[in-house]
């Protein structure tokens, strides 16, 4: 498939109000070139922040981010050693463009799994960028949908235990009141890239409506124009919501 230079009058009008994306392929690709899987992720780094600058421009309000997921702490350690200490210098190199770019920052997940040196910088990177108010760019680190879900049910029980909640006043807005992300809309569509077919245990709630594309493009090689492919095949689809 031919990279789109630009996106079609139609697309613009009918743009997702959120983005979620699985980004897949990092190790694939650094494998093919015969580089170590870091050298994905550093070069995956560069599709990130094409990927947020375009998002961006097109007046996209959300962008969800799936960077780091619960299951990735089984990868071998200095995997994710390295992993951590590029989180870390991303959030600390990049806050520059970011900020040029209006965009603010927000993270989901088991944050207190994440190394101290890397929240530290997160949080001071959230902190300076807290005042943007253009692109909200949602990280989902350290992060699961069946540990979201897990955590929201918690959350519920201890309200029913303490009388503050009847269990017949349990609600799918009061699950959804009770997640990571319920400051946000749900994604209007799913990107992944790679080529895999499946959702990987991202966004499993949230996802329920959302319309999935799936790119064989591997992550380091998206750009601005497969962004656009994914958005003009978004405008494509017809959605229903369970309606005719």
């Amino acid at each position: 498939m031919t990279p789109l230079p630009h996106l079609s009058a139609e697309a613009m009008a009918s743009l997702p109000r959120h983005v979620a994306i699985i980004m897949d392929g990092n190790g694939r690709w650094a494998k093919q070139r015969h580089l170590p899987r870091v050298e994905g992720h550093r070069v995956g780094a560069e599709s990130v922040r094409a990927v947020i600058r375009t998002a961006g421009e097109l007046g996209i309000k959300y962008l969800t981010l799936y960077a780091f997921s619960v299951e990735n702490w089984n990868r071998p350690k200095d995997e994710v050693d390295a992993l951590m200490k590029y989180l870390a210098h991303y959030m600390k190199t990049e806050f520059a463009e970011l900020n040029r770019n209006n965009v603010r920052l927000e993270v989901i997940g088991q944050i207190h799994r994440l190394p101290e040196f890397v929240q530290k910088q997160l949080q001071k990177t959230q902190e300076a960028l807290s005042k943007n108010n253009g692109l909200t760019l949602i990280m989902a680190l350290s992060y699961g949908g069946r540990t979201e879900i897990v955590d929201a049910v918690r959350s519920v029980a201890m309200k029913v235990k303490k009388g503050e909640l009847e269990p017949a006043e349990i609600t799918e807005q009061v699950v959804a009141d009770n997640l990571y992300t319920r400051k946000w809309p749900d994604p209007d569509v799913l990107i992944r890239t790679s080529g895999e077919m499946r959702v990987s245990n991202f966004l499993l709630w949230q996802i329920s409506y959302a319309e999935l594309v799936v790119t064989p493009t591997l992550w380091p090689d998206f750009r601005k124009p497969q962004f656009y492919e994914a958005l003009e095949e978004y405008n494509r689809r017809h959605r229903r919501f369970g309606g005719l």
